[in-house]
């Protein structure tokens, strides 16, 4: 089993107004083993030991997209927050025809070699947009046969563009490339609110084995009921049907 941790923007709004540490506290109270993100006034390894004193590590780095100019300074926060793993990430225009694909990897490409070669990979997270067809195959199949430096962060939500694929073709398809995946569940209706892991229509128990992550990462853009007891349901469905592990028994 995979190690679970939590994407951070889950709980941006309980995290407010200086509630960080004890959001932070109560994730590692649950068990989750590791967090996705860093901040709150917090320099990357003043972050960095807040979550390791709390029993978790820094799963991965989701930072700003990237240029020549500013690699340098995301390359040493990744370090300073112990990870391996990068992320970044980018909108419908960059996927919107082969053209606009292929100037999204010169832009990706400026800077995944240099990100390789300092010892961390360079994962792109998905949205629907990556799994829809733009000329025949997945948007995303042809950002990564131009780009052999990078790796994929696999939201097993979004990969399923709404009923369009099942999750786990996807995560078997784009299996030697995935690092890290984000465990979502949902309706898989646009708009629609998601749901606590086990709940929604995304088929987890099939999807996760079938990928092969560093860390599988919860996540919910936003949900219809409290998002901490969302939290914690699905640390109890992933953990408790040995799908992932965490740090206590369910």
């Amino acid at each position: 089993m995979k190690p679970l941790g939590i994407q951070l923007y889950t709980l941006r709004d309980a995290m407010q107004d200086g509630n960080h540490l004890a959001v932070l506290q109560e994730l590692s109270d649950i068990g989750y083993k590791g967090v996705e993100g860093h901040g709150f006034g917090m320099s990357p390894r003043e972050f960095r030991k807040v979550v390791e004193d709390m029993g978790m590590k820094v799963t991965s780095y989701f930072g700003a997209n990237q240029t020549p100019e500013t690699v340098s300074q995301f390359i040493d926060d990744a370090h300073e927050l112990g990870v391996v793993d990068t992320v970044n990430g980018y909108g419908t225009a960059e996927y919107k025809t082969v053209d606009a694909i292929k100037s999204t990897a010169e832009k990706v490409n400026a800077v995944a070699s240099t990100i390789k070669a300092a010892g961390l990979s360079y994962c792109m997270h998905n949205h629907f947009w990556e799994f829809e067809i733009v000329d025949g195959r997945l948007a995303i199949e042809w950002l990564l046969d131009d780009c052999p430096d990078v790796s994929l962060e696999l939201d097993l939500y979004w990969c399923t563009n709404f009923g369009a694929n099942k999750a786990k073709d996807m995560a078997e398809k784009f299996k030697d490339r995935i690092k890290l995946v984000h465990v979502k569940d949902g309706p898989m209706v646009k708009d629609e609110p998601m749901t606590a892991a086990g709940a929604g229509k995304v088929d987890l128990a099939d999807a996760i084995p079938a990928s092969d992550p560093n860390w599988l990462i919860l996540e919910m853009d936003f949900c219809a009921t409290d998002m901490m007891q969302a939290v914690r349901e699905s640390y109890q469905y992933l953990v408790g049907n040995g799908l992932a592990a965490g740090n206590k028994p369910v």
